[in-house]
């Protein structure tokens, strides 16, 4: 039966990072996954096949003289991961929300606007400082996804398009890196109490910015970066015109996002919480700003929370839900003894791993390396379940960089490369040869001035 449910993972697993070639959304084998492992345990656990082990190390057992304690042990495991996992996904909903409400009423448009240069180099400094920053605070996808939409205005030739888009991908991803709210994984980390939020951005923040910068720089020497563009003056119709509400939402969204941290650290309570608040503050913002001129409350649907709800992406939450679900399951169920001690198939893999290779650095830049080909996602959610490191340790900073900025290195490696692979039909083979190298210099940059700060300065 273990060997069952180890082989379901897997299986799992493969269907995911092979989603395009069997065209099936992602998805689709995670929720199947995640619902299958834990009919097995459940199943197995009944039958006394194996036991559960809690997150404070208490192991269950059907074979134990209290047979309703140790079912109830085995659903309170079950309620815990549930919780944990229901904490990231309101979190992500409350934010995807308020990003989708800050595009309703046109807000990133206020960033086009901004944006005059004709220097092909300066534009790409400038669309990468924007990429990294905007990153921090509405997430890499996001980002990514927004500035793809500013460059279409502004640059009409394709060719030309593939690269700046391909390097904005590198500069949201490092971004997203040093924020607890610029990348899933460092959202995980951060609700997990693996790191803190001001740990995270003390000691990321630079490797990300060397991240960032070392391929920019690289690329300005690039003849494709040479010289102007040429931007075209169309006339711009009242449906494109900035909203009223545009620059006062974009701010206030913003803001209320950038508050999350700043709530946990006051309050002590989860972020969650914190970004409930903020939607709702936000969602209360909404309703008495007025868009257009005579403005008509009839309209105001266009404008609603009710309409940025229904633009959410649902199935990457439900995404989210199986790859987590489904690692937790790995995590409870008992696999072996470390030091006379029943422990999880994760801890006891973790332990394996670092018989094989003993220093950590290396570990987790091969898991960084990694990510550019599986998502990176469920390998953080597993080093989450494998290592018992104390908060804001070193191990979790460095995870948080490598995960975040390692897939950049193939165009399906994050999700802002497969957004911009769609957006913008960016080829797998063009990107490895011409934008891998830049990525790789800027991922193992930061990797190293990390170790150096670590070993060294720390």
């Amino acid at each position: 039966m273990t060997a069952i449910i180890i082989a379901l993972f897997v299986i799992g697993y493969l269907a995911i990072t092979l989603e395009h070639p069997l065209k099936i959304d992602k998805t689709v084998p995670a929720l199947l996954m995640a619902s299958l492992i834990w009919a097995f345990l459940a199943v197995g656990f009944n039958m006394g096949w194996f036991s559960v082990i809690d997150g404070k190390e208490n192991v269950y057992s059907i074979l134990s003289a209290d047979l309703n304690a140790q079912n109830e042990g085995f659903h309170g495991v079950l309620t815990h991961h549930f919780a944990a996992t229901a904490e990231i996904l309101i979190f992500l909903i409350g934010a995807m929300t308020i990003v989708e409400l800050i595009d309703l009423h046109k807000g990133f448009d206020v960033i086009k606007s901004a944006i005059k240069t004709k220097s092909k180099v300066r534009l790409l400094w400038i669309l990468g400082i924007i990429g990294f920053f905007l990153s921090a605070i509405i997430d890499n996808l996001t980002a990514t996804i927004v500035l793809i939409t500013v460059l279409r205005k502004l640059i009409h030739n394709k060719e030309e398009r593939i690269w700046y888009a391909s390097l904005i991908i590198i500069a949201t991803n490092a971004g997203g890196a040093w924020s607890p709210i610029g990348d899933v994984t460092t959202t995980m980390l951060w609700i997990a109490n693996k790191t803190t939020a001001l740990g995270l951005i003390e000691y990321v923040v630079m490797p990300s910015i060397i991240c960032f910068v070392v391929p920019f720089a690289l690329a300005s020497r690039l003849k494709t970066f040479s010289g102007k563009i040429s931007i075209e003056e169309t006339h711009i119709s009242k449906e494109q015109e900035h909203l009223l509400s545009s620059t006062k939402m974009l701010y206030f969204g913003l803001a209320a996002i950038i508050f999350v941290p700043v709530f946990k650290t006051i309050t002590h309570l989860p972020p969650y919480l914190g970004m409930i608040f903020s939607l709702g503050a936000v969602w209360l913002f909404s309703e008495y700003i007025h868009p257009e001129e005579d403005f008509d409350k009839s309209t105001n649907s266009k404008y609603s929370v009710h309409t940025a709800l229904s633009r959410i992406e649902f199935s990457s939450i439900l995404f989210f839900l199986g790859i987590l679900m489904a690692v937790a399951g790995l995590e409870s169920m008992v696999y072996g003894t470390l030091d006379g001690n029943e422990v999880g198939t994760l801890r006891f893999a973790a332990q394996s791993l670092s018989n094989a290779i003993p220093n950590m650095d290396i570990v987790v830049i091969l898991l960084g390396i990694l990510s550019s080909i599986i998502d990176n996602v469920p390998l953080v959610a597993a080093t989450m379940g494998m290592y018992t490191y104390e908060i804001d340790s070193p191990v979790w900073h460095f995870i948080a960089y490598c995960s975040g900025t390692g897939g950049s290195m193939l165009v399906i490696g994050s999700a802002a490369g497969v957004a911009a692979m769609g957006m913008e039909k960016i080829d797998f083979i063009w990107y490895l040869k011409k934008i891998t190298w830049l990525a790789f210099s800027g991922f193992i940059a930061g990797a190293l001035v990390f170790l150096f700060i670590e070993h060294y300065i720390r």
